[in-house]
């Protein structure tokens, strides 16, 4: 296997000739991501409740609250076309639900694909409960620590994915336990990626692609495959 290559050398736009986004709400995300109503109304409902349990339980930083659709759906929305026939996702830190729980509402009740958000938070695991049974989204919650999460019964997932947890060397330490030979990573990163790339190549080899984000210009997606610890002599 060859040694993964920095991000910023592997530039690539999300959609070929597509711009970043401005998505202000609704109706922008709709045109964007080609949703049905019913998908825009369960978003609406979840954006809802988000609002009422922020007041209470604190699940996203307060200055994130009135962005939600292009900040957090959006953001979570953009990594279904990355992988879009996967069935089986993990997604971990799940926090309020994103991407997670966003992208099970974008698969529908009636979708064979399946979500499990692992979270340790209780009051955090109770909200994401009550979106899932309001919205019907095919998705499970897991209340553990990563590191005391089992994996799943059935087998390991087809897609990992984390948003705002951890370096990246972290993350690939907890998803390499947690992986099987064909699952695959989903990690966007920020401004620092070039740098927790450095990090993570000291420990670990891994094949990757660095996506352009559809909604913000300073973040790129890391498609990840076959992470393994390096052998030093």
């Amino acid at each position: 296997m060859s040694n993964a290559p920095p991000p910023r050398e592997q530039p690539e736009t999300f959609l070929t000739g597509q711009r970043i986004e401005e998505i202000d709400g609704p109706e922008t995300f709709k045109r964007v991501f080609d949703v049905s109503r019913d998908t825009l109304a369960k978003l609406s409902l979840y954006e809802s409740l988000l609002k009422r349990w922020q007041r209470a339980h604190n699940l996203v930083a307060p200055n994130s609250l009135e962005a939600v659709w292009p900040r957090h759906f959006a953001d979570s929305a953009q990594l279904m076309r990355l992988a879009p026939n996967a069935r089986i996702w993990l997604d971990l830190g799940s926090g309020a639900g994103f991407p997670g729980l966003v992208l099970a509402i974008l698969a529908g009740a009636d979708s064979e694909k399946a979500f499990h958000l692992v979270e340790s938070t209780g009051r955090k695991c109770a909200f994401l409960e009550t979106v899932i049974r309001e919205t019907g989204a095919p998705a499970q919650v897991h209340q553990t620590r990563i590191e005391a999460f089992e994996g799943l019964p059935k087998g390991p997932p087809d897609i990992i994915t984390a948003r705002a947890l951890a370096p990246l060397h972290g993350l690939l330490d907890y998803a390499v336990a947690l992986s099987g030979p064909e699952t695959r990573l989903i990690l966007p990163k920020g401004q620092d990626v070039d740098n927790e790339w450095k990090v993570a190549a000291h420990s670990r080899k891994y094949d990757v692609q660095a996506i352009a984000s559809l909604t913000q210009p300073a973040v790129r997606v890391l498609l990840i495959s076959t992470p393994e610890r390096r052998s030093h002599p």
